[in-house]
């Protein structure tokens, strides 16, 4: 058993939960958890105190303000300043604690709107961002030039992960704010439940993307721990992408409904395509282990397991 004292800040959200569940299984046990009531990381103070008081041995900085296309175009100072805000306190705070080692967690929306396919690492601020998750995104890419500049500056060992489109356990279902995926098995399951004949995707279908099991990107985040990366930006990415209705179709026949796909194409599409080039992390021997088809028949049972209590 490793009795490094371990802090997974966001531990009940779908990122932090996952990494709970991988560190577990690792034969980790000292993991200091907090919900957001017993520590708000908006507060500079608590989350200063709380640091230098704890002084773990690891950081997992998995607390973000998080959400799908239209809750990241609607909110747009709550998404950049509440993220801002969470990683500068605990970036920061790291620091005045004499932490050494933080892996902090982005998202492939740093990445320019149009780059080059598959994307890497050095792509980061070669062009414009996509309109409407901006502000997350500059969050983010904050987030990361922090963890580069303290490592600099003070021989830190701060690392920053990107994953693609994440799904899985504990992700949100709120029509409103959720992700791709989530939005899309809820859907499908509210037609077959309902007996509907369409079932609405917004877009128009085309743009690809690529999916990650959340349980995967958790194994990712604990391999580099363990392989004691010093810095650095790692793409974490399943390394092939599908198109949106290529994967409203995948759902479907999870969910075993079989009615017709009507594409809402007064919202938005985002970025066209978004598939990460994840060369950087297979070097060193990881790769995803759970296929799309698998994965969301694993996130469909936790849904529905979800709706029963």
């Amino acid at each position: 058993m490793d009795d490094r004292k371990i802090y997974v800040a966001g531990h009940r959200g779908m990122v932090g939960s996952a990494i709970v569940r991988r560190l577990h299984q690792g034969g980790y046990k000292n993991l200091i958890l907090r919900t957001r009531q017993e520590l708000d990381l908006l507060d500079q103070r608590a989350a200063y105190d709380f640091l230098a008081s704890e002084k773990p041995d690891y950081i997992f900085l998995a607390a973000a303000r998080v959400g799908g296309i239209q809750a990241n175009n609607i909110y747009r100072a709550d998404f950049i300043y509440e993220n801002l805000q969470i990683q500068n306190n605990v970036l920061h705070g790291a620091l005045r604690a004499g932490i050494k080692d933080i892996c902090f967690l982005g998202s492939s929306c740093i990445y320019p709107r149009d780059c080059p396919q598959p994307i890497r690492e050095d792509y980061l601020l070669t062009g414009a961002l996509e309109q409407t998750n901006e502000p997350y995104a500059i969050a983010k890419i904050a987030g990361i030039k922090l963890c580069e500049s303290i490592n600099r500056q003070y021989g830190t060992r701060f690392i920053s992960l990107m994953p693609t489109n994440l799904y899985g356990p504990n992700d949100n279902y709120d029509l409103e704010d959720s992700h791709v995926v989530a939005a899309l098995i809820r859907k499908a399951h509210e037609a077959k439940l309902n007996g509907n004949i369409n079932y609405v995707v917004w877009g128009t279908g085309s743009p690809k993307r690529e999916f990650l099991y959340v349980d995967d990107m958790a194994d990712a985040c604990v391999f580099l721990m363990e392989q004691r990366i010093l810095e650095g930006i790692y793409n974490i990415g399943f390394g092939s992408d599908i198109s949106i209705r290529e994967l409203a179709e995948t759902v479907m026949d999870v969910v075993g409904f079989s009615g017709k796909i009507v594409f809402d194409t007064s919202k938005p599409d985002g970025t066209p395509q978004k598939l990460l080039d994840i060369t950087r992390l297979t070097k060193l021997g990881w790769r995803a282990k759970t296929g799309l088809r698998k994965g969301i028949a694993e996130a469909y049972s936790n849904y529905c397991q979800s709706l029963k209590g």
